[in-house]
Order: C-alpha cells, then structure tokens, then sequence
C-alpha cells in the first residue's frame, strides 16, 4: 500500500467526519501488520472532552478486530498546517505502532503529504519500564 492510497482513505474516512462544533473534519487510515486498514473519522461530542480524534478511532476499530499492531498510519484535516494528531493520539499511536520508526503520512487539501515516523513525531512517550528500555536502544 502506498502512503497516497492510504491518504486517499483517510480522505475518504473524513466525509463522515461528526463535527457541529469545530467544523474541523478529520479523517485517519492505519495499515494494520494483519494487511488490512482500519478507518476513522473525528466524531464530536458537546461536551468537548467526550470527543474522540480520527486517528483514535481508526486504532481502537483495528484492535477491537484483533489486529494489535499497525505498519502506517495517514492523517488529514481541514488545513495544511493544522493536519498531525494531538498528543493524546500520539501516545495512542506509541501504543499500538509496530515501532517507532513506522511512518505517520499527514495530508492536507493542497496535496502535500508530509512524511515523519511515530519517534519523531513521539519522541518521548510514556510507556511501561519494559517498552521504554526497548524504545531506547
């Protein structure tokens, strides 16, 4: 799969966006180790922090059907400059990443797709003694 087919299903994913209160669509693929892609679009809640991202969604899909890891992940929203996940979704992503050094593609309406891997974009996650010793090395 390549990062622009996977941008394309994340644009796909966002014209399900629920967003009455920010307008802001969001809509993320992940390609899971299992070959499949998992979906997700933001879905907003009127008490904000109820609200769950897009890359969030597509994640928790791809482990609520078995599959535990994910080789890529896409991302896009409304703007250019405004298109990477959230912190909360990073530490998501740092959770279920084959590794770090797995490719986040970001999108934006004017095209470019933005290359960076989950430590760039991640560089000091919270995790467990044991993943940290291994993040380290």
């Amino acid at each position: 799969m390549t990062k622009e087919e996977l941008i394309q299903m994340a644009w796909k994913a966002r014209e399900n966006a629920y967003c009455p209160y920010s307008k802001y669509m969001v809509g993320a693929a992940v390609l899971g180790e299992d070959g499949k892609v998992y979906t997700g679009c933001n879905i907003e809640n009127s008490s904000y922090g109820m609200t769950v991202c897009g890359e969030r969604v597509a994640i928790f899909k791809m482990v609520s059907e078995g599959c535990r890891k994910f080789k890529a992940l896409a991302v896009v929203g409304s703007t250019d400059e405004d298109g990477a996940p959230c912190h909360a979704c990073r530490q998501v992503m740092t959770e279920f990443c084959a590794d770090m050094d797995v490719p986040v593609y970001v999108g934006g309406p004017s095209g470019t797709i933005w290359t960076h891997t989950m430590k760039e974009i991640c560089p000091y996650p919270f995790t467990s003694f044991e993943a940290s010793e291994d993040y380290h090395r």
